[in-house]
């Protein structure tokens, strides 16, 4: 295994395990993540999140226009997966990128919501109608 550089970028996702992007690498390789991306529902749900930086199940439940416990499942599994994380805040969960997400998926992840931006344009649309995070909260929560 090869020396691991620790950039600036690395320290701020990982501050307490310099060592977690290097054991989530070797778990998350392309298969796995591929796997992971295969379903319609939660590839959505990464680019979402990708795209918005951190939503609440109830957001996406909007934005994908599904039922709750199916979006719970999907982000589960994505979780689980390691390529999510997630916080409560109350009542609510709200999900992000996994912060020790290897530099390839991320790039992975960039690359398919620049490319295809349009193929999200419905959840997006729904996701704005919402209005700001404060006004999400109340309208969904």
């Amino acid at each position: 295994m090869s020396p691991v550089v620790l950039t600036a970028d690395r320290l701020r996702r990982s501050p307490l395990n310099a060592n977690a992007e290097v054991v989530m690498a070797d778990q998350l390789n392309p298969t796995t993540v591929f796997k992971c991306l295969a379903d319609d529902t939660r590839v959505r749900l990464m680019l979402l999140i990708a795209h918005e930086q951190e939503l609440c199940v109830c957001e996406l439940t909007c934005a994908l226009d599904e039922s709750q416990p199916k979006i719970s499942r999907h982000l589960a599994q994505l979780r689980t997966s390691e390529l999510l994380a997630d916080r409560r805040q109350g009542q609510w969960v709200y999900y992000r990128l996994h912060p020790d997400l290897p530099d390839w998926v991320r790039r992975v992840l960039t690359t398919a919501l620049d490319a295809n931006r349009q193929w999200l344009d419905p959840e997006t649309s729904r996701l704005s109608a919402m209005g700001d995070r404060p006004e999400r909260v109340a309208a969904c929560c």
